[in-house]
């Protein structure tokens, strides 16, 4: 009951605000977040200081304050996906050259999005099958609390983009194999198995990948794209594809998980405040042994 009247009673009407009120309330809540409750605060300096060692304490402070900022941005951001119109997701989430996935699709290729938690992921997620050809899916990890997973999946898959939970990921790829697809992969996430990850350096410490990506990708012999999300101002993005991989069966192993994962690590360090610093990146630690390809 709970979780009805906090969608339907609070969340809903927050969602049909128009965006000078909500960003509003991003700055009222900045202020709470970050000077009063504190919220993560220990895990982002730490995530921050790690990443970026030459910098001083001043500018940490500056970084983590930008962060919080935009972070109470996508909070607000996050509601509207709940009843933003397609059109105005259309204005506020610009694909900059939908020619390039769309060469592939008329090539009859299909395609894996590769990218981070960085910017406005989710009104990627709302937008992105309406701008590409493919048959758009993304992976996600189901929720414990099925309401919020129904609501969650009802709000991301509004605009035609299809919704898996990462139990049924080869299933999808077999049932799917005789159409058009493009898969969206998140490669940010923290693994759930330090020994099945492939290990690198990643903003200047021992990072763990997930190898989903570059597994799937030399399995189907599918193009991967990495998909780079700006800001423009506040409330506008814009995403620009760019070639990880056009033959995944032609490269070593690691080849693939290293190029985009490289090609994250750039988009962050050009602009760090848009990155997900709340989230625990590293709690997995290197394992002591492992082959001369990261795994």
């Amino acid at each position: 009951m709970l979780n009805y009247l906090l969608y339907y009673v609070v969340i809903l009407p927050i969602s049909i605000l128009p965006h000078p009120v909500l960003y509003f309330l991003s700055d009222c809540t900045y202020g709470l977040m970050f000077y009063l409750v504190g919220y993560r605060k220990k895990v982002v300096y730490s995530n921050l200081r790690n990443s970026f060692p030459d910098k001083s304490e001043k500018e940490i402070h500056q970084l983590a304050k930008k962060f919080y900022r935009h972070f109470c941005d996508l909070i607000v951001e996050s509601i509207k996906m709940f009843t933003i119109s397609q059109k105005q997701v259309k204005k506020r989430m610009v694909t900059v050259n939908p020619e390039l996935p769309n060469r592939f699709y008329n090539e009859g290729k299909s395609i894996l999005l590769v990218g981070g938690h960085y910017n406005s992921w989710e009104m990627f997620a709302v937008a992105v099958d309406d701008d590409i050809k493919h048959k758009s899916i993304a992976i996600y990890k189901e929720l414990k609390n099925k309401f919020w997973d129904r609501v969650m999946k009802t709000s991301r898959s509004k605009y035609g983009l299809l919704m898996i939970d990462t139990k049924i990921v080869k299933k999808t790829f077999e049932e799917n194999r005789n159409e058009l697809t493009a898969t969206i992969f998140a490669t940010d996430q923290s693994p759930s198995s330090s020994k099945k990850a492939h290990w690198t350096t990643f903003l200047n410490q021992d990072t763990g990948v997930l190898y989903g990506t570059e597994k799937y990708a030399i399995e189907y012999n599918y193009v991967v794209l990495y998909g780079e999300i700006k800001k423009v101002k506040r409330g506008y993005y814009t995403v620009e594809y760019f070639v990880v991989c056009e033959d995944p069966s032609a490269t070593s192993k690691g080849e693939i998980t290293e190029k985009h994962t490289r090609m994250l690590e750039k988009t962050i360090i050009e602009a760090p405040q848009y990155w997900l610093w709340t989230h625990r990146r590293w709690k997995r630690k290197k394992p002591e042994t492992l082959n001369d390809d990261g795994q």
